[in-house]
């Protein structure tokens, strides 16, 4: 895991917030002494009565799932007009799609510019 550098608390240091909270410390106290504000003390607390240990980990920002993902199907069929030295607007008006889509897809593949062909 990366650490930021200014991050003021570590996976242990989250664990040596949480710990005197379940001693009887308040959770004001134990920022006060981990040098945190209070509602990020109370974050980290959350997550340790949720999980323990493995919760004071940082989570990934990456979506779980995309709904209106561009199907691999589509992808290759974009793949297959571009190789045909079809612009990006003439294949998003063939398939009836964005050309920002289009465009992002092309981008993806590294075929951008035709240049790339």
């Amino acid at each position: 895991m990366n650490v930021h550098e200014n991050a003021r608390l570590t996976p242990a240091g989250r664990a040596l917030l949480a710990r005197p909270v379940s001693e009887g410390w308040t959770a004001k106290a134990a920022a006060e002494a981990a040098g945190v504000s209070l509602r990020t003390a109370r974050k980290w607390i959350g997550r340790h009565r949720r999980g323990g240990e493995r919760r004071h980990h940082d989570r990934s920002s990456a979506p779980r799932r995309c709904p209106r993902r561009v199907a691999e199907a589509r992808i290759g069929e974009i793949e297959r007009l571009r190789r045909g030295r079809m612009t990006g607007p003439a294949i998003a008006a063939a398939l009836g799609m964005a050309r920002s889509t289009v465009g992002a897809v092309l981008r993806r593949l590294g075929l951008g510019r035709l240049s790339a062909l």
